[in-house]
């Protein structure tokens, strides 16, 4: 792989193609970064999957942001080198990677050479792809399935440090948590009250809300000293410190280490 993320082989018209639209998204608003496309994308296709029934899955509608940034480089590249570059290693590339470099967070070595599958499971992206609601067995369960374990589950979850939640996402959390008519207790009071405001009994379906409210443009560490302090946005977050001391203690690290999140 070159010095700037691309990769040598792939023809010189072609490299500029990817520099050029990778330049377009520099620009563009944090939430269509792919950082949470990454998460939803390349953690669980394997980086294999059509991206297709990604895009459609359960989970990623009305979520994630960025398939288009994806399409339209693969659309490029496509004109100068022909079948040459796959969408996994987009997907490695701008998605997972630069993304993150992008919004300060760190940078690594990408391998690349991926190659696309030649089917696709909407059924497994529905089933694989974690939901806001699952409990934390059923989150870490999806994880094992997919080879990653605990660390991998509190790490990736840290890519909620970048983008937003739709109120639907977490609406049973401000007055029906249990089924019985009362707010989550495990959520902050005031924070609770101040999503309140725009996020009602009904209504407000679509108003969107920062999964780190802190600094939400930033890949930093924030997201974890959220959850300690009880604001974390979604029930998929809250868990981590309040169904295993494993995960607590993982969030406590890297809420005090943003190396540590970063290795």
């Amino acid at each position: 792989m070159g010095s700037d993320g691309v990769t040598p082989w792939l023809c010189e018209s072609g490299k500029l193609r990817f520099r050029r639209v990778r330049s377009v998204e520099k620009s563009g608003k944090p939430r269509r970064r792919a950082n949470r496309v990454a998460m939803h994308q390349f953690c669980w296709t394997a980086a294999s999957k059509n991206i297709i029934t990604e895009e459609w899955s359960v989970p990623n509608q009305n979520s994630a942001r960025g398939f288009e940034v994806i399409d339209e480089i693969k659309s490029a590249l496509e004109k100068e080198c022909p079948n040459t570059v796959s969408c996994a290693d987009i997907m490695a590339l701008a998605a997972a990677r630069d993304s993150t470099v992008l919004s300060g967070g760190p940078n690594w070595e990408v391998p690349l050479g991926r190659r696309d599958s030649r089917g696709a499971s909407l059924s497994g992206s529905n089933n694989n792809i974690p939901a806001p609601n699952n409990t934390f067995q059923t989150i870490l369960t999806n994880f094992k399935r997919q080879k990653l374990n605990i660390v991998d589950l509190v790490a990736l979850s840290g890519s909620h440090t970048i983008g937003n939640a739709r109120c639907t996402s977490f609406r049973q959390r401000l007055y029906n948590q249990s089924g019985n008519g009362l707010a989550d207790f495990t959520l902050d009071q005031k924070y609770a009250a101040q999503l309140r405001t725009r996020c009602p009994r009904s209504g407000g379906d679509q108003t969107l809300f920062f999964l780190d409210f802190v600094s939400p443009t930033k890949f930093d560490n924030s997201y974890f000293k959220n959850l300690l302090a009880s604001k974390g946005l979604l029930n998929s977050d809250e868990i981590l410190i309040t169904k295993s001391q494993v995960t607590k203690q993982l969030v406590q690290q890297y809420a005090e280490n943003t190396e540590l999140f970063f290795e």
